[in-house]
């Protein structure tokens, strides 16, 4: 049996937590003595039944009881990662291990985390078939590599704040790198290149057009490499030491 957890991420006079084992269904919303919901949100501008959640095994299911609000879902641990749960969706999948789950309301901000179950894997320890071609990777890199460096800067302010909408420019990218670990010195140029060579042979990123290129190029690359994992929190350390 796995069990998801709600938390509340502004704890109000009730319990703040609530644990909701495969199969059970819970409410939440602002509530009140006519409209009971299991996890209430003590905030003005949320409806009294705003949603509900049921846990599935190790995943949860997104109910939206809202007529006109939509929902978001974000996924903290990813690249910015979300998905909107229209007014009236029922049962929306939800796939992350670890989400928040945003209202919007007029003021202030309002939401809660959710915690699934670890999701199962398969064993890819199991002998492998050697017959044929090797499968082709879509995205060589190196991550030993300058170039490497260059793309984790870039994407630094989006994996420690999944909502954050900077993209470094390479004044920012060249201080970042001068403050890593062993103080990586690029110039000005070298960056340049570094971004271009990452567009054009190992992301290969398409041009979007009425856009500056440099634009372009390092939101590009931000999108690419968080959308298919090619960089990750843990990739962090190599500015972090």
């Amino acid at each position: 049996m796995r069990t998801i957890l709600l938390q509340a991420e502004a704890p109000g006079p009730e319990s703040s937590t609530l644990e909701v084992p495969p199969g059970r269904e819970v409410s939440f919303g602002r509530g009140d003595r006519s409209a009971h919901v299991d996890f209430p949100l003590h905030h003005p501008g949320v409806s009294r039944r705003a949603g509900a959640i049921r846990a599935v095994d190790d995943y949860w299911l997104l109910t939206n009881l809202s007529r006109t609000a939509t929902l978001v879902v974000e996924n903290p641990e990813g690249g910015g990662e979300f998905l909107k749960v229209a007014p009236g969706r029922a049962a929306a999948p939800v796939p992350f291990e670890f989400a928040r789950v945003v209202l919007p309301v007029a003021d202030r901000s309002c939401s809660f985390l959710v915690f699934a179950s670890q999701h199962s894997y398969i064993d890819f320890d199991a002998p492998k078939s050697t017959a044929g071609e090797p499968t082709l990777s879509a995205f060589a890199v190196d991550e030993t590599a300058k170039y490497f460096l260059v793309l984790v800067a870039l994407c630094e302010p989006r994996l420690r704040d999944c909502s954050s909408p900077v993209i470094p420019t390479v004044p920012e990218v060249l201080d970042r790198l001068r403050r890593a670990p062993g103080g990586v010195e690029l110039t000005r140029p070298a960056v340049n290149f570094h971004i271009d060579y990452l567009a054009r042979t190992k992301l290969r990123v398409k041009e979007a057009s009425g856009v500056r290129k440099a634009d372009w190029q390092r939101a590009a690359l931000v999108s690419v490499a968080l959308r298919f994992d090619l960089v990750t929190e843990d990739h962090l350390a190599l500015l972090d030491g």
